[in-house]
């Protein structure tokens, strides 16, 4: 490690090696390589002077690349795809002639970054399936536990802790919906030449069209994809990046919208996040759990969703075949955005996996507000008796006001109840008030919306996803 250099956190702190490797030099160059084998090999297919002695020196030294080479050739000719290519034909002398033959640098640089965001959108596939499943365990315990529900951060009618995240559930498989969309049409920019007219292609194959158009096929199912973009510039439609960043975008607003109620939830005492035992919350303040790893979500989330901004304008400012304004942006927006929703994920599985509840605090919290949801039932059950509704309606305003004095200045109980059952008008007992403020009578279709939920729409996704293993996810620091 490098203490006088700076190095992104992205890689040093919350990413791990797998997507850390997907945007590496080392995976760039490697498919560089496989990409000049297909085209050297659909180009042989389909007639050209190359040879398969040329094709099987390429491969056997595919992945034995001599960095030095081409470094030193850059240092000279101040180019990188062609320092590779000439560091290649060094080790391949037999084939150093056909190597890129017809293409055009973006033939690498472009379908080698298509490649690669495939695969990174594969990763984030496969944890967000992980997530979920945690998250569907958790809701499932938990479905029937009754907790005081919010608007407005107000106190609002009861659902279950369950319910509540089988919300966080949904969000998630929309995410994933989206990424099983974007990975279904994957397609790859082909070779397209300078300004994508195949040009070169055209006089390569003495002016047969039908040649051009099958290389690009022939390209795209060696490196194992149904199709190229059928029409493009010198490069794909920055718009692909702007629609990749946009799905991870929406990755990074769930699993915000999760750990800020989590952040809410541990700050009422309900639900923690998990918290070690040797873990110190605050310098000045030993006693202090603070939530720093659903803070952390939150905070890689922002900057996910801000980066998700860079595509967008690059895509609505390119000019005509190609301009070169998006190469330095885009270096840095698409691997930095899949490598802190990597890290996102493994916080959300750590967090998830790890939830404390609090039963007794969230039923003490839900008694405590119960009473005045329950209030409308109880005007009811004594119109049913025979009393007016409205001498009802403003005695239990006159209750209800003072008993949220009781709360509100004295920091005192709830005694609405009590109150309640004191007045004749109610015609109740004490007994029978507390019989009828029993919390799974407000919760409504909560506990069973959640087995519903779970066994109708997420059980049917983690059937589909059964061979992913179940992963534990371990954050660094």
């Amino acid at each position: 490690m490098s203490r006088d250099t700076y190095e992104s956190p992205l890689s040093a702190r919350y990413a791990d090696q797998e997507m850390k490797y997907l945007f590496s030099p080392d995976k760039k160059f490697r498919t560089w390589r496989r990409l000049w084998i297909a085209l050297a090999e659909s180009e042989m297919e389909l007639g050209l002077p190359v040879t398969q002695e040329q094709i099987d020196e390429m491969k056997a030294n595919a992945d034995d690349i001599n960095y030095e080479v081409a470094e030193a050739r850059e240092k000279v000719v101040r180019h990188d795809v062609m320092s590779h290519v000439y560091a290649f034909g060094q080790q391949c002398p037999k084939a150093a002639g056909i190597i890129h033959l017809g293409a055009t640098s973006c033939y690498v640089g472009d379908n080698t970054d298509i490649i690669i965001m495939t695969e990174a959108l594969r990763v984030v596939q496969r944890k967000l399936v992980g997530v979920i499943r945690v998250l569907s365990e958790f809701a499932d315990k938990y479905k029937d536990l009754p907790t005081l529900a919010f608007t407005h951060f107000q106190p609002a009618q009861p659902t279950t802790v369950g319910k509540r995240a089988t919300l966080w559930i949904q969000e998630l498989l929309m995410d994933l919906e989206d990424v099983e969309y974007q990975l279904s049409k994957a397609k790859l920019l082909g070779s397209k030449g300078t300004t994508g007219t195949q040009a070169s292609f055209l006089e390569l194959f003495d002016g047969d069209h039908e040649k051009c158009k099958v290389i690009d096929q022939k390209i795209a199912e060696k490196m194992g994809y149904q199709a190229c973009f059928p029409v493009s510039g010198q490069t794909y439609s920055r718009k692909l990046d702007s629609q990749v960043l946009a799905i991870l975008s929406g990755i990074a607003q769930s699993a915000a919208k999760f750990s800020n109620d989590i952040r809410l939830l541990q700050h009422l005492k309900e639900v923690e996040e998990p918290f070690e035992k040797n873990q110190i919350g605050s310098s000045a303040m030993a006693y202090k759990r603070n939530p720093m790893r659903s803070e952390r979500i939150a905070s890689l989330a922002r900057y996910v969703i801000a980066d998700s901004l860079n595509p967008a304008m690059t895509s609505a400012t390119q000019w005509f075949e190609r301009t070169l304004d998006d190469s330095a942006n885009k270096r840095i927006s698409v691997p930095e955005a899949f490598l802190a929703v990597d890290g996102i994920l493994n916080l959300y599985m750590n967090v998830a996996d790890g939830l404390v509840v609090y039963p007794k605090v969230i039923e003490q919290h839900l008694r405590r507000e119960l009473p005045f949801m329950a209030t409308e039932n109880i005007m009811m059950d004594a119109v049913k008796r025979g009393a007016s509704r409205q001498e009802l309606h403003e005695r239990v305003r006159v209750h209800s006001m003072a008993a949220s004095k009781v709360i509100k200045e004295e920091g005192g109980e709830n005694d609405l109840l009590a109150r309640i059952a004191a007045d004749p008008i109610f015609g109740v007992t004490l007994e029978e008030l507390n019989h009828l403020v029993s919390p799974e009578k407000y919760v409504g279709r909560a506990p069973r919306q959640t087995e519903e939920f779970l066994q109708e729409t997420v059980a049917p996704v983690l059937k589909k996803y059964e061979d992913i293993p179940e992963e534990t996810a371990e954050i660094n620091l």
